[in-house]
């Protein structure tokens, strides 16, 4: 038995002769973090060309204020759409479109009204959109 020294609690290794994953180390934050802001720009590439093919003209990406990101702007017609990505490699934690709660809808109505005021544009109309990609885990290939 092995005992990690900054938790105390025992490590147990078993040694099947099958597989060494169970001796693995398990990826570090930074690598986790390194992979899921990979997929996550995967899924915005994606949404872009979505979005452009479905008629409308991007104007921003990944826009930033202290209070947080938009992640697409775009125009269709007279309307101006906010839209926030979510990108997803299983659903195990659900589909990406319920990481959208109420909080997170209320944060995104204010960054909007903060870009409006910020930029000085003015739109007919203005709507949120979530556009949500995963990879299924019984098909090859990212649905959205």
């Amino acid at each position: 038995m092995i005992v990690r020294p900054s938790t105390a609690l025992p490590l147990v290794h078993r040694q099947t002769g099958r597989d060494d994953r169970a001796d693995r180390a398990a990826p570090t934050l930074a690598a986790m973090t390194k992979r899921n802001q990979a997929v996550g720009a995967y899924g915005e590439r994606c949404a872009v060309r979505h979005l452009i093919e479905a008629g409308l003209r991007p104007v921003a990406r990944n826009w930033r204020c202290p209070n947080g990101e938009i992640d697409i702007i775009a125009w269709e017609g007279g309307v101006l759409a906010f839209c926030e990505v979510k990108t997803r490699r299983t659903d195990d934690f659900g589909s990406p479109a319920e990481a959208v709660v109420p909080a997170k809808a209320r944060r995104l109505r204010g960054l909007a009204a903060r870009w409006l005021a910020e930029t000085g544009t003015t739109a007919d109309e203005v709507r949120f959109d979530v556009l949500a990609a995963s990879r299924s885990r019984r098909r090859s290939g990212w649905r959205s």
